[in-house]
């Protein structure tokens, strides 16, 4: 794939009317469109899938668009925002009543749910709210954005696998519902996915909902803040007690054990032996939806151990948690830019483009799946997952061509521009105004 295919991904699923559906659904005069954003959670600080949510949501109101976000009392009181409800106490089967409630009286013309197993707890009952919605008289279209999908399957206990699985297949089949998300996607009026992987298996296993499903892949976690990047450079060598001389390799996200960081550290201790002016810098922290508490204290107590261990103390700095604007600092004051996940990276990581849109040559883990990223495809050096010499080499190429840097960090930036919330929220409108007339 192309940079130009790939910076054609947003209209290749909207179709060539999508301009003009856009400008009909923003010119319409009757009333404001209202959309009812669904969230498992929403924590912005500790959980992607919630900040892409607090982006769209600011994204569509710069159109015009309304929107309210229902979900559970917990997030509601901790953003505290009249926009903000929280309708269920957590997302069993008993929260359904509740819930189906809420959105009733949200009065929004489009429900979107933005869904992700983790973020409602691998609960199911989210899968049974468009039939009971239906059931209860919901006319309105009902979006629902597929971050995952394909790694997890309904297990219910106590009854014999040999019959779920025949129903999930049977039901499939008949395009009733899918083996994951039960009557999610089978009775949305449109589905988004945010990646190639997810879209492939949707389609795969649901080819009567093709003209249903769009993608529409998201931006930066973190934008680029305005800040000199001389500056920056002096501002976190001091922070670090780092000399000016200091080649920064810089990972950037949640610390998780996934992430690949057990790999990256010793990868760094090879690294730091051919190029004694090199530093490492992790920045992001380790409390989340998937590590919470002391399962997060003990990796956070566990990575420094680690860099004790390898004699590292000196050399690796982890900031823990800091704001969207003091990382973007950091970033811009950083050299080389490493995702050493350990399942390898694709387009839904919005660290790799936050990585690029700082203009960072990336050196990042290769997925099993190919289709999204390849050295053909994006500007990013590409290495095997989970192999530390590999991933040590690949530094090392980097930290010895100050040319190739800076055209890698130059051919991201670039990459990185059509991965934005304007283009996003405009790919929304398009999908919301092919709704707008619909109903069921």
């Amino acid at each position: 794939m192309s940079h130009n295919d790939m910076r054609s991904l947003y209209q290749a699923r909207l179709g060539a009317g999508s301009t003009s559906r856009v400008k009909r659904l923003t010119s319409l005069n009757c009333k404001t469109l209202r959309i009812a954003l669904i969230a498992g959670t929403y924590q912005p600080e500790h959980c992607g899938v919630a900040n892409y949510t607090a982006c769209l949501k600011v994204a569509l109101s710069q159109h015009n668009i309304q929107s309210v976000v229902l979900t559970t009392h917990t997030a509601a009181q901790i953003v505290n925002h009249p926009d903000v409800r929280g309708v269920v106490e957590d997302w069993r089967q008993i929260d359904l009543l509740p819930l189906v409630q809420a959105v009733h009286t949200t009065g929004a013309d489009i429900l979107h749910i933005q869904h992700a197993a983790g973020t409602y707890r691998f609960k199911r009952a989210i899968f049974l709210l468009p039939l009971l919605l239906r059931a209860t008289g919901w006319r309105a279209p009902i979006v629902t954005t597929v971050h995952e999908y394909g790694w997890w399957e309904w297990r219910p206990k106590g009854v014999p696998p040999q019959l779920v699985e025949w129903l999930k297949v049977w039901g499939q089949q008949h395009q009733w519902w899918d083996r994951e998300d039960g009557f999610l996607l089978t009775l949305s009026n449109a589905i988004i996915t945010t990646n190639h992987d997810a879209e492939t298996i949707i389609l795969k296993r649901l080819p009567e909902l093709t003209n249903r499903v769009y993608r529409i892949p998201i931006a930066a976690n973190v934008e680029v803040a305005l800040t000199d990047q001389d500056t920056a450079r002096q501002l976190l060598r001091k922070k670090c007690n780092w000399s000016d001389e200091t080649i920064i390799i810089t990972f950037f996200g949640f610390l998780h054990p996934v992430k690949g960081l057990e790999t990256l550290l010793p990868a760094f201790k090879q690294v730091q032996k051919m190029q004694p002016q090199a530093r490492l810098l992790l920045v992001g922290g380790v409390e989340s939806l998937a590590l919470r508490g002391a399962e997060a204290k003990r990796y956070w107590e566990r990575l420094h151990e680690l860099v004790a261990e390898l004699n590292l103390s000196q050399l690796v700095y982890l900031t823990g948690y800091v704001d969207a604007q003091t990382a973007s600092h950091y970033l811009t004051g950083a050299d080389i830019g490493v995702l050493p996940f350990n399942h390898g990276l694709t387009l839904k990581s919005g660290s790799l483009l936050t990585l690029l849109a700082h203009g960072l040559p990336v050196v990042a883990t290769q997925a099993v799946s190919q289709n999204e990223l390849s050295p053909d495809s994006l500007p990013i050096q590409l290495v095997p997952a989970r192999n530390i010499e590999a991933l040590a080499s690949g530094l090392l190429k980097l930290l010895q061509n100050p040319a190739q840097r800076i055209q890698l960090g130059a051919d991201g930036r670039t990459f990185s521009k059509n991965f934005n919330w304007q283009n996003i929220a405009r790919s929304h409108l398009s999908v919301y105004a092919r709704l707008t007339t619909l109903r069921v």
